[in-house]
């Protein structure tokens, strides 16, 4: 069955809010009969809201949902499951410890006189699954298959109770090559059956491999939908990423050669199923800026690098020498210092004051038989304040209360206060005003002036391009380019983010 013209489903203006922040404004979606639609967008495009609104999980603040024509008010999900749409996620929402036909029928079991018929559940089971092309024990518990199996087991569920429009929230995710084409395999059988579905993935590969088209958003807003055959990888990226490829030029005059010694050395780091093994040098007063789309291996890496996840094996060296880093405790150890990404849930602490939050790290390090007093707290908390133009009106107050750019400039300080010797940071300017913005990248030159090393993972390509010394570029969880020079220019930074992904570049 081929695609036809009429959506099953479909957004019109949807506009949702949460508070001061616009999460989408004014975005149109639809998917139709018998397509595979890929929705994309990096971290805060929309993509999580929209499908919420479609599912029922969030009500729209404006715009309209309709299912085949009509349009439709899902008060919550199970709402929207029984109109046709069912959702399985990349983290299976099913019972491990229960079995595959349980699974496939919990709820909704047949039985007689009010007694679950166990050998009719087992028998529709496995003639169910055979239209998946999957012949397992259906007795066995759930949890005793790969994540690939229990993922179809999920999605047969899901197009059993709903039936018309199947959303795949990273499904791939987990999952190895082979995992992978036997997931599209029913897909494809999903498809030819005419059911809609929707296919959230960070891989443009699989986009390319199993979508008919994709719709980008960004910043809340629609970017536009495509048909993937009038489409490059190239322009799939520009449009997730929104840079002008015409922008060639480094606008801060970065020095590429004039950096020191080496300060920190990783060799064959790396972890299975999170980032294939890599190694990487930095020196003193060096920027290496790290590029990629969301769920390439940026964020894994500098987990692996700040000792968040142990290594698989591989060697760090600082300064010449041979460290163990398997957990934080031993990367601030050996100074070193991560701004987290996500700043409210892995960053702040939320309760505490800024005062707190900018030592903490220093007393950690200091151990707690050589507790700071007040006047020292005050005292080191000041200076950075000072320093990094942390605008609060006193530091006895809860850091939660300070705008996101202050925020990061409280973890930012939190590490300074140790004087480290390498600084990971991780989106350091997302979700921040201008002015905070501005501020940032001044006292990341100003560090490598000073001769420290950082690592500094953005998804703004001219910030990257501006600042660093060198740039390494992520895809598929692997380091694929390290580009020096008169090659760092957002263009050919895109063009290796998009390289061989089975689509034209």
């Amino acid at each position: 069955m081929t695609a036809g013209d009429t959506p099953v489903v479909e957004a019109r203006g949807i506009v949702k809010i949460f508070g001061q922040h616009r999460a989408l404004d004014g975005v149109d979606f639809a998917v139709r009969a018998g397509e595979v639609h890929a929705l994309l967008g990096e971290n805060g495009a929309g993509k999580s809201t929209l499908i919420k609104i479609l599912t029922g999980a969030y009500q729209p603040d404006g715009g309209e949902v309709l299912l085949n024509g009509a349009p439709v008010r899902f008060s919550d999900p199970l709402q929207a499951q029984g109109q046709g749409i069912g959702t399985v996620y990349q983290e299976v929402n099913l019972l491990p410890n229960r079995s595959v036909a349980e699974n496939l029928f919990l709820g909704h079991q047949p039985t007689r006189f009010g007694i679950v018929q166990r050998k009719v559940i087992a028998a529709q089971a496995r003639e169910l699954l055979a239209t998946y092309g999957l012949e397992i024990d259906v007795k066995a518990e759930l949890g005793s298959y790969s994540v690939a199996v229990q993922q179809i087991v999920a999605i047969a569920r899901a197009v059993e109770l709903s039936g018309k429009v199947l959303v795949l929230d990273e499904p791939t995710a987990s999952l190895d090559r082979n995992e992978v084409a036997k997931l599209f395999e029913v897909i494809g059988r999903l498809k030819a059956r005419g059911l809609a579905i929707i296919f959230i993935t960070h891989f443009l590969d699989q986009v390319f491999a199993v979508a008919d088209r994709v719709t980008i958003l960004r910043n809340g807003q629609l970017i536009g939908t495509r048909d993937l055959s009038a489409l490059t990888a190239t322009e799939v990226v520009r449009m997730m990423l929104g840079k002008d490829l015409a922008y060639d030029q480094r606008t801060l005059g970065v020095a590429e050669s004039v950096q020191g010694p080496v300060r920190v050395e990783f060799r064959g780091i790396g972890r299975a199923g999170r980032v294939a093994p890599f190694t990487l040098s930095l020196h003193e007063g060096e920027v290496v800026g790290v590029a990629g789309l969301l769920g390439s291996g940026r964020t894994e890496m500098a987990r692996l690098m700040f000792g968040v996840d142990a290594s698989d094996g591989g060697e760090v060296t600082v300064g010449g020498r041979s460290v163990t880093i398997r957990n934080p405790q031993q990367a601030v150890a050996a100074g070193f210092g991560f701004c987290p990404e996500d700043r409210k849930l892995d960053g702040i602490f939320g309760e505490l004051s800024v005062r707190e939050n900018i030592i903490i790290a220093l007393q950690a390090k200091l151990g707690w038989f050589r507790a700071l007093n007040r006047d020292e707290q005050n005292e080191v908390a000041g200076r950075y304040a000072e320093d990094l133009d942390i605008r609060a009106a006193n530091h006895d107050m809860p850091v939660k209360l300070l705008s996101g750019g202050n925020q990061q400039k409280v973890i930012l300080a939190r590490w300074l206060a140790i004087d480290p010797s390498f600084l990971i940071l991780d989106e350091p300017t997302r979700g921040i005003d201008v002015g905070a913005h501005a501020e940032i990248v001044r006292t990341i030159n100003r560090l490598r002036e000073e001769g420290l090393a950082l690592l500094v993972i953005s998804s703004e390509l001219d910030e990257v391009v501006a600042y660093s010394n060198r740039v390494v570029v992520m895809r598929d969880r692997e380091m694929v380019a390290e580009l020096r020079g008169e090659e760092i220019t957002p263009a050919v930074i895109v063009s290796a983010i998009a390289e061989n992904t089975g689509a034209k570049a």
